[in-house]
């Protein structure tokens, strides 16, 4: 019995020792495992981790960017990308300007083109003309949106995309109504607008409207008129100059002709106003609530998720055809020459056929990349959707706005002349005559 006891007892004594080495080797593991998880390798010590400043919507949009951020992620392990949506145009450029004065400037900052002199002005932007020569990608751009790229002799950014507004309607609103053939002048869209107004449940109200008009003084609302005055003949800057004083709106027969229009499309009732700051937003076309809105090829995506029945026609002509080309620009804003090459590095990607054409096919935006414009994954994508070849067709007589510094002061003031006269505030030559008052008032003296 002793000896089966001292077996026993060195057991029990073997096992405790196992026990307290077992413990001991789990405590040295753990400690080495998070010594690992805190301490960061010399790999990730060099990761340049950048940060993209962005205001894409409508948000499918934002998740499509995202993936292709996170694709650049994956395959850039030392360059990392933030993409942090800062809201809507007009809410991001204050936030912009605070950060360029307060030197807290974003890596990348996406933005429409109309920004750049402003931003030249401050010495907030990276020249981009020497980097560009480096890439064979510079050849791909659409030659036609380099306008938009160039200030003072100089290259400011890569087009991050494109695309021009037109007017979306439903079709089987336009069959109900009996309408077979698309407005072509302004005098077809006040008739046809006319015919979709309708009180469709017999209650003697009107709740079917032709037309959706943006409310606002937001550079939307500018954006989505500025067609209309070039398309009655006028200009929004006269002459070569391309100055913030070489606007002329006060007394032009053009603009006041471009105002009568929406008013008389209000007038009518025939149309509707959006929520205020609210144009780009879709839901009372989807809905049935109107049968016509200006809006561009970004909504794409959102109409074919819907699965209503959608389709476009080019903005109906006055005396000339004209739309307005759109779409954003990225900027490579001044930090440290190291953190300005990686962000290059991302715009590169950026500009590429494949980044253009998984955006394209994500969102509805038009390629700025010729090759991505003629892969057999885009041109599938365009015969498959009558839409996107209207905006590709209607491109050519697409117009910029101006990139001079002030440009946010003109679309403001202008913004205001637009909104007053929705609103039935003033007549469009009173709201004309106020505008260039003021403009004369800031930029003249």
């Amino acid at each position: 019995m002793h000896f089966f006891y001292s077996i026993k007892n060195n057991i029990i004594i073997c096992r405790k020792i196992a026990y307290r080495y077992l413990a001991i080797l789990l405590i040295i593991l753990t400690f080495t495992v998070s010594g690992c998880q805190i301490q960061p390798s010399r790999d990730d010590s060099q990761v340049i981790r950048l940060t993209l400043w962005q205001g894409v919507n409508p948000p499918p949009n934002r998740d499509v960017l995202q993936k292709l951020v996170d694709k650049f992620n994956q395959t850039h392990p030392q360059i990392q990308v933030e993409s942090l949506y800062v809201g809507q145009a007009d809410q991001q450029m204050p936030k912009i300007l605070a950060a360029v004065v307060g030197n807290a400037s974003p890596d990348l900052l996406w933005y429409s083109p109309t920004i750049a002199g402003q931003l030249v002005e401050l010495d907030a932007l990276v020249a981009l003309d020497e980097y560009l020569e480096t890439t064979p990608l510079k050849d791909e751009i659409d030659p036609a949106l380099f306008a938009a790229l160039e200030y003072k002799g100089k290259i400011w950014a890569v087009p991050f995309a494109t695309n021009n507004v037109g007017v979306f309607y439903r079709p089987s609103l336009f069959k109900a109504a009996g309408i077979t053939e698309l407005p072509q002048t302004w005098e077809d869209l006040r008739k046809v607008a006319k015919k979709l107004t309708k009180d469709t449940n017999g209650d003697g109200k009107i709740d079917q409207y032709g037309m959706v008009l943006p409310l606002g003084k937001g550079e939307f609302t500018v954006f989505t008129w500025l067609p209309f005055l070039w398309s009655a003949g006028g200009e929004l800057v006269q002459g070569k100059t391309q100055q913030p004083e070489a606007v002329q709106l006060g007394n032009n027969q053009s603009a006041i002709a471009a105002l009568k229009l929406w008013r008389n499309l209000l007038d009518d009732g025939s149309a509707i106003l959006s929520g205020l700051e609210r144009g780009y937003e879709t839901d009372a076309l989807l809905n049935g609530k109107v049968a016509m809105q200006l809006t561009g090829p970004w909504t794409l995506g959102e109409f074919q998720a819907s699965g209503k029945d959608f389709d476009v026609f080019p903005i109906p002509v006055s005396k000339r055809p004209a739309t307005v080309i759109g779409g954003e620009n990225l900027y490579v804003l001044k930090t440290t020459p190291e953190r300005q090459k990686a962000a290059f590095e991302f715009a590169k990607y950026v500009i590429s056929e494949d980044f253009q054409t998984e955006l394209a096919l994500g969102t509805g935006y038009l390629p700025i990349n010729i090759k991505s414009r003629q892969s057999p994954k885009y041109l599938e994508f365009a015969n498959k959707q009558p839409a996107v070849k209207v905006f590709l067709n209607q491109a050519k007589f697409g117009r910029s706005r101006p990139v001079f510094p002030g440009y946010n002061r003109i679309s403001d003031n202008l913004g205001r002349a637009i909104e007053s006269v929705i609103m039935g505030k003033s007549t469009p030559e009173q709201a004309l005559n106020e505008l260039q008052k003021r403009l004369d008032l800031i930029f003249k003296n």
